[in-house]
């Protein structure tokens, strides 16, 4: 597997990491634990580096499920995780909490389940506009100095609000969705901000929630748990609609003889040499294909014919439900 900086932090992970929120009942029935581990060593054995999880997923239970999975490769390993939902013992959920003694609250916690004795990049998962950033950024910067974490992300953030934060304490990597079909990143000033300040970017749902993998089409019959049965761009018009782009991606793959979803990752890395992916997955099968990704070779003529066909192709629907949405881009 390549490697990739993250910005100028000085850490180097793998050139596609793994998103492990999927192994959750996020997309229909979760994995079980057996299952979760064995695909997470799988990764390990492959070659990635980067694995990415947080305290609201389960809630709780994938750290617990990362921890054990990764105890025994833990030097070889960089592991995200993440704090700002309110989440009660129970799993109910409260809104947003950045409150400073919350985030050490959490960070102890996240120690615990992951079986670390360090978290090696500890993200604002979303930003509390309750809560000065500049408070934000110096609890983390408190617990990087106890030793409890290493680097400081942020996750849905804008540029503003990450500036603040990186005059306090030094962002390493910046989270956010990025993708053939959701480029807000480029359009906001985030990546600008990212390559200006040195900051590694790491895109979530980088295969467009499993859209520009082919695998999905107007007649997919999505699971009632699977959340984007409620998101937007997934309904039948909107899906209708945005196969345009899939057919697009298929094109570009057919000519080069690798997969869809290898288009997609190869295109993400194309854009920036510090950005990090994290396309995530239950089988091992697509495990190997996403990874493969990294060892596709996208020339300027397919770049050009990539971007001059998604100009014609405008993306209907907004990218996560109204709910959801209101705690982006703080």
């Amino acid at each position: 597997m390549k490697m990739r900086p993250l910005g100028r932090s000085g850490l180097e992970v793998s050139a596609l990491g793994y998103g492990c929120m999927g192994l959750e009942s996020v997309y229909g029935p979760g994995a079980s634990r057996a299952e979760g581990i064995a695909i997470i060593r799988a990764a390990v054995e492959r070659g990635v580096t980067l694995f990415d999880t947080a305290e609201a997923y389960g809630p709780f239970k994938n750290e617990e499920l990362v921890g054990e999975a990764l105890r025994p490769v833990r030097a070889r390993v960089v592991i995200a995780t993440k704090f700002g939902f309110g989440i009660n013992p129970d799993g109910s959920r409260y809104g947003l909490d950045s409150r400073p003694e919350h985030i050490r609250q959490v960070a102890d916690a996240s120690l615990r389940r992951l079986k670390v004795d360090a978290i090696d990049i500890l993200y604002q998962h979303r930003v509390d506009r309750n809560v000065p950033i500049e408070d934000v950024a110096g609890a983390v910067k408190e617990l990087i100095q106890q030793g409890k974490v290493k680097h400081f992300g942020m996750s849905e953030a804008k540029a503003e609000t990450i500036r603040r934060a990186h005059a306090v304490q030094p962002v390493t990597a910046v989270q956010s969705e990025y993708s053939l079909w959701t480029r807000d990143p480029e359009r906001n000033g985030v990546l600008a901000t990212c390559e200006e300040l040195g900051l590694g970017f790491v895109p979530f749902s980088p295969l467009g929630v499993g859209f520009l993998t082919g695998k999905i089409d107007t007649k997919t019959a999505l699971d009632p748990k699977d959340f984007r049965s409620i998101s937007p761009r997934f309904d039948a018009n909107n899906r209708a609609a945005n196969m345009a782009l899939v057919d697009l991606v298929k094109r570009v793959a057919e000519r080069k003889r690798v997969a869809p979803a290898q288009i997609a990752l190869a295109w993400l890395l194309s854009q920036k040499p510090w950005i990090v992916p994290i396309p995530g997955t239950k089988q091992v099968s697509r495990l190997e294909e996403n990874l493969a990704a990294a060892n596709v070779e996208l020339t300027a003529d397919d770049l050009g014919e990539i971007g001059e066909g998604m100009s014609r192709i405008p993306v209907r629907g907004e990218r996560l439900p109204e709910a959801s949405l209101k705690y982006t881009n703080g």
